[in-house]
């Protein structure tokens, strides 16, 4: 049986999950404005930076700051390593394959994920909704179209990326709810910050101008919305129902290739987003039956 509340925390977790999508791709895009005047590895550092003084700032603001020996609880630097694993090797695997070819393993993690919450968390996972995961990642394939590469070193490399997220994501539902989710994200924003200073040691340092300033300012308020909603969403309902959101950053990245780089879509990329809006929608036209059914009493059969 179904509670009103289980039913609004997945709504509410899809919600951030949507939210958290994005950020994330306005970040991106951001970030791919000032890729051609800036390093990778100075780019992730001082967004990184900028990121994490503006989350200091929140949680002393709004009242969440804790401790900081707080972040040194076991399963916050688990998710952090996960989240380093994760970012490293994404980052090298598309310095070195396709980006669509890598995009396309990396959005097995939905998929990967409700399995592994099934798993370890003994989530319970029915067949509507891994159905509805499946037909997501269709959309995915149609959207990104990855070419027949083979499957090379890189292509290990975004797996492990993936299981990088699964070890992120687990951890992060797994989180006493103490942790205010501020703390957790200042933890990730520290860890991407010297994770870029460490490649910006081994590349050259480019000049930034006011432009450039901006942007990272930008793009890591963004980035901070990815975080937090992300962290919010993996602590509130199924991570079964969740997970389908997740493709929508195709949508909100496909958006913004249109409005910021005049990129058009086609009519497959169209048909693609079409298919994972149709999920999503089914995803939550099935939870309201599904609470419908549990509050409604059986007929009386005397």
């Amino acid at each position: 049986m179904q509670s009103s509340g289980h039913m609004r925390e997945n709504l509410q977790g899809s919600l951030f999950m949507v939210v958290a999508m994005a950020g994330f791709a306005v970040n991106d895009a951001i970030v791919k404005s000032v890729g051609n005047t800036l390093n990778l590895g100075q780019t992730l550092m001082l967004r990184g930076l900028f990121a994490s003084v503006l989350i200091f700032g929140l949680a002393r603001l709004f009242g969440h700051w804790r401790s900081p020996r707080i972040l040194l609880h076991p399963r916050i630097l688990l998710r952090t390593l996960g989240e380093m694993i994760a970012t490293a090797c994404f980052v090298t695997a598309i310095f070195n394959m396709p980006i669509g070819n890598a995009t396309a393993i990396l959005q097995a993690l939905p998929l990967a994920l409700t399995a592994a919450a099934a798993l370890f968390l003994r989530e319970p996972v029915g067949w509507r909704r891994l159905a509805a995961i499946v037909i997501g990642f269709a959309g995915v394939m149609i959207i990104i179209r990855p070419g027949m590469e083979g499957f090379t070193i890189h292509s290990v490399l975004v797996l492990i990326a993936v299981g990088g997220c699964i070890i992120r994501d687990l951890t992060t539902r797994t989180l006493p709810r103490e942790i205010p989710g501020l703390m957790i994200t200042l933890t990730t924003s520290l860890a991407v910050a010297l994770m870029g200073a460490a490649i910006a040691l081994s590349e050259a340092w480019n000049p930034i101008g006011a432009v450039e300033w901006g942007k990272l300012a930008a793009a890591s308020l963004f980035l901070i919305v990815g975080y937090y909603f992300v962290i919010s969403a993996m602590r509130v309902g199924d991570i079964g129902f969740v997970s389908p959101f997740r493709y929508t950053i195709l949508i909100f990245a496909m958006i913004a290739g249109f409005f910021v780089f005049g990129e058009r879509p086609d009519l497959l990329t169209l048909l693609g987003s079409a298919i994972i809006v149709a999920t999503g929608v089914y995803t939550l036209y099935r939870e309201r039956v599904v609470h419908r059914q549990s509050i409604t009493p059986p007929p009386n059969r005397s």
